[in-house]
């Protein structure tokens, strides 16, 4: 039955795929590219940033599979950001132009940034992460993931507008932010924060912490004393983990609490902290099993099944979002981007990834792509990127609650452990 339904969702993706590029594929045929693949393959992020780097190979084998335009993946494992500018540069001497990458947000500020001096394109498929102000967004830099301030921004938008209503709170609630001082951290928790104060609601503190912090138990003390409502955090696994198990020690009461793409919404968050996770919420991408496929045109829907069960069958395990999203962005960049640049080159590649628009929902986890140009308040930001929010339903189960397209639980209002 898998290898059926697999079958079929080729034979629909292809009709599809070929359908929407068919005048640009009939000029590409025979042409070749070798895309630059820089991802954690190891090291603190290497779960997660090989499941993405799965995803993407995926993306290039449809490509390959059904295309007129062969893609060839050069992977260098990039643990740290310190081996991101070798890579990068390497990438250049091998005629290297067009890089996809990266998982990390350390590791994309890293390589857009190299993208920039070097004259290369860098597309990120899954950090969400701060880029420095030499990255030169829409021309060199294109993050087709959310950025981090949109899941910040989403997380307290959903908290204010749809978590309060649903628990009939009416009174002005206080909030906070704690985050892990580093890109990642302050491009989420500070997104949050911006949100809470556009918003005009009461931000009572931030809490930004080492990424070396061992005792959580002052920094849940210091949150407490400002007396929040509620918490937005955001964490890596360890010490997103390490924070909540201090503020249920510490007995820190709060109406809600909401994390985001390193930590909450990782399974293993829920395996550690059982019981203790029950009622928080993520805001993040989505899995590949939690995408409603009612909510995706024909083309989403054909490529979601075919990933999903080519994933399944091949790695014997689900499809995560660290996957979805290398396979969806990486998708959008071999399947439609890359047959439409003039040539390999990354000015004629920038070019072609400003003029195509794929509606929500044309991509597999749900998104589509409209990329910002230069000039615009995200340069090179996705526009049509997807993310939802997840919420911990009971010890170990997690669900998508937000938004209605595609959730699968609804909201369900569950008391934090104190």
């Amino acid at each position: 039955m898998l290898r059926k339904l697999a079958a079929l969702a080729a034979l629909a993706l292809l009709t599809q795929a070929c359908g929407s590029n068919s005048a640009t594929n009939a000029g590409n045929a025979g042409r070749r590219i070798t895309v630059g693949s820089l991802y954690p393959l190891t090291g603190p992020q290497g779960q997660g940033g090989d499941d993405e780097a799965r995803g993407v190979q995926l993306a290039a084998e449809w490509q390959n599979a059904h295309g007129t335009l062969h893609v060839t993946l050069k992977s260098v494992d990039t643990e740290r950001a310190e081996s991101v500018p070798s890579a990068m540069r390497q990438f250049q001497k091998d005629g290297i132009d067009v890089v996809i990458g990266s998982h990390g947000s350390a590791i994309s500020a890293a390589a857009a940034e190299v993208a920039s001096e070097t004259g290369q394109v860098f597309f990120e498929t899954g950090a969400v992460g701060l880029t420095s102000a030499e990255a030169a967004g829409g021309k060199n830099f294109f993050r087709l993931a959310p950025m981090g301030a949109n899941l910040g921004q989403a997380a307290i938008s959903f908290v204010s507008q749809e978590l309060a209503a649903k628990m009939g709170i009416t009174r002005p609630l206080r909030y906070a932010a704690a985050y892990v001082d580093d890109p990642y951290g302050k491009a989420v928790g500070g997104g949050a924060a911006d949100e809470i104060t556009r918003r005009g609601l009461q931000l009572v503190g931030q809490f930004p912490y080492s990424a070396q912090l061992k005792d959580f138990g002052p920094l849940a003390a210091q949150i407490g004393a400002a007396k929040p409502d509620v918490l937005f955090v955001a964490a890596y696994l360890d010490d997103g983990v390490a924070l909540r198990r201090a503020m249920v020690a510490a007995h820190v009461p709060l109406v809600a609490s909401i994390g985001t793409s390193s930590s909450y919404c990782h399974p293993a968050f829920g395996q550690a902290l059982g019981t203790d996770a029950v009622g928080l919420f993520a805001s993040d991408k989505p899995d590949a099993a939690d995408v409603k496929a009612d909510a995706l045109s024909a083309e989403g829907r054909a490529a979601l099944e075919w990933a999903a069960t080519t994933y399944q069958q091949r790695y014997n395990e689900p499809m995560s979002a660290p996957a979805l999203s290398g396979f969806s962005n990486a998708y959008a960049v071999f399947v439609h981007v890359l047959p439409g640049a003039k040539s390999a080159k990354a000015t004629d590649v920038a070019a072609s990834a400003l003029r195509v628009k794929l509606p929500e929902g044309t991509l597999a986890n749900g998104g589509g792509l409209d990329l910002a140009p230069p000039g615009s308040p995200e340069p090179g930001a996705n526009r049509n990127s997807a993310g939802v929010i997840w919420e911990w339903v009971a010890p170990g189960q997690r669900a998508v609650v937000w938004p209605p397209a595609y959730a699968t639980h609804p909201i369900t209002p569950l008391p934090l452990a104190q």
